[in-house]
């Protein structure tokens, strides 16, 4: 199994790029909520990391602490909600990263698809605001086959890019313990649906929740089974 690692970063910054910046989303199946994309590019650009131990510097090196965190960035989805959290802030403090958000309203009326789109291009507007950017020679690393429509930047697709791609790994934890922290939010204000625990995702509870008690506020109409209920009048 490949760890994710920098070699992709690395070789691509070999070749004259300046920036390599990751970039994933969360939040396209859930029945409610935004869809949440961040883009994050590595801070330290003075040396290069396919073999990271090797290359940095003594105080790094003996920061063990830094080395486990370092090593631990990886799909969001195979880290526990404990490990997510504990790595936000190490991410905070050593990429840049950006973070977009397309709520319910935006989905519904624009598909989720392109909602998705829009919250990466946001996300990397929020990036560029703290990376000086302008002129740079720039390419995104999108997780998934698809690129980011109308963007004149360079650009790769990559098929479970979040699990092998340094940089698509931390920006995958980065929205997800957005999106999660912003679904607790959403779980005080409707506290029947249990956005808490499923964060929106179609869960036997989630499901039973809105057939007993009608979608809230924050349940996309045009997802089933919210699409069907708000046609029978329970919204």
């Amino acid at each position: 199994m490949i760890k994710s690692n920098f070699d992709l970063e690395n070789e691509l910054l070999f070749k004259g790029y300046e920036f390599v910046i990751g970039i994933d989303e969360v939040g396209r199946g859930p029945l409610a909520g935004p869809v949440v994309a961040c883009a994050a590019v590595y801070r330290n650009f003075e040396f290069r990391i396919s073999n990271f131990e090797s290359n940095l510097n003594d105080k790094i090196i003996n920061d063990k602490n830094f080395i486990k965190n370092l090593d631990l960035i990886r799909d969001s989805k195979t880290l526990s909600e404990k490990q997510r959290e504990g790595l936000f802030d190490f991410i905070q403090d050593n990429f840049f990263v950006g973070v977009g958000i397309c709520n319910h309203e935006t989905i519904d009326r624009m598909n989720i698809l392109e909602a998705s789109f829009l919250a990466m291009k946001s996300a990397l507007s929020s990036l560029k605001s703290k990376c000086k950017m302008q002129n740079a020679k720039c390419i995104i690393l999108v997780d998934g086959n698809k690129k980011i429509p109308n963007l004149s930047m360079d650009q790769r697709a990559i098929v479970g890019g979040d699990k092998i791609v340094k940089s698509i790994s931390a920006a995958s934890i980065i929205a997800k313990v957005t999106r999660d922290r912003m679904m607790k939010e959403m779980h005080e204000k409707y506290p029947k649906y249990g956005f808490n625990k499923h964060k929106g995702y179609g869960t036997k509870f989630h499901v039973n929740a809105l057939f007993e008690n009608g979608p809230c506020e924050i349940h996309r109409k045009s997802f089933e089974p919210v699409k069907t209920l708000v046609k029978k009048g329970k919204w």
